[in-house]
């Protein structure tokens, strides 16, 4: 017996455009962080994309090098973002007017401290953003437009806490690489080590993080000025900014 074939009408119901597709995976519904700057892409290039990623795939079948994918991957995602590169209305909050405050302090005899956007906490201090005890990260991504319109909540991380004592959660990146290994965002055993060959001359007490996806406007006029007072008070020389 032959299924018949769905009539037009059908088929105009159950029709996705290039553009929906390219649009659901930022927030939508097949969201994946991994793959958000494919709405960044035009269709042409989409298509361009999906064509070289499963050209990687089907090779990795034949023996080639499954980082292939990936760098296929990577490499789409800089080109749909340096897109927004010159344009203002898509960075309002960059600022180039700063003068440049050269570190003269040897880099042997200064104290470091750390600054990162990626959402880390230590497992026991979760800053409970809204009031929510153990939100999950896909809760934080569905909840994505009240954190960038929310104040920022820091946390402080003493920099010789355990890896496996340190959480991340954040609602605008793709988390899993920070989840297994933090060192990539928060770089702690690094610099330890760093400073045990004598490289960096100390840290100081705590590393600081926060959710970067959060009301950049707070950021200016309150917080960045009192994150850097907390880094006076901890004696840094400098501050190592790892923004996502």
């Amino acid at each position: 017996m032959t299924d018949s074939l769905p009539d037009n009408d059908e088929l105009d119901n159950d029709t996705e455009s290039i553009e929906d597709l390219r649009n659901s995976f930022m927030y939508g519904s097949r969201s994946d962080l991994n793959f958000k700057f494919t709405r960044d892409l035009s269709d042409a290039e989409f298509g361009d994309f999906l064509s070289e990623l499963f050209a990687a795939t089907a090779r990795v079948g034949d023996g080639a090098d499954p980082l292939d994918v990936v760098d296929v991957a990577y490499r789409w995602q800089v080109q749909a973002y340096a897109g927004h590169l010159g344009d203002p209305k898509d960075f309002p909050h960059r600022k180039d007017d700063t003068p440049l405050a050269p570190f003269t302090k040897p880099l042997n005899e200064a104290k470091i401290m750390v600054l990162t956007s990626s959402g880390h906490f230590v497992e026991g201090d979760d800053p409970e953003p809204f009031g929510e005890t153990n939100m999950t990260q896909a809760e934080a991504e569905s909840r994505i437009v009240e954190f960038v319109r929310s104040e920022a909540s820091l946390s402080a991380i003493p920099v010789d806490t355990p890896a496996a004592d340190i959480r991340v959660r954040h609602g605008g990146y793709p988390v899993q690489a920070a989840t297994i290994d933090p060192q990539v965002v928060l770089p702690l055993e690094h610099l330890r080590s760093l400073v045990g060959t004598g490289v960096i001359g100390s840290l100081t007490e705590n590393a600081y993080s926060f959710v970067g996806a959060t009301a950049q406007g707070h950021i200016k006029r309150t917080y960045g000025p009192a994150w850097a007072q907390i880094a006076k008070d901890q004696g840094a020389d400098a501050v190592l900014l790892v923004p996502i």
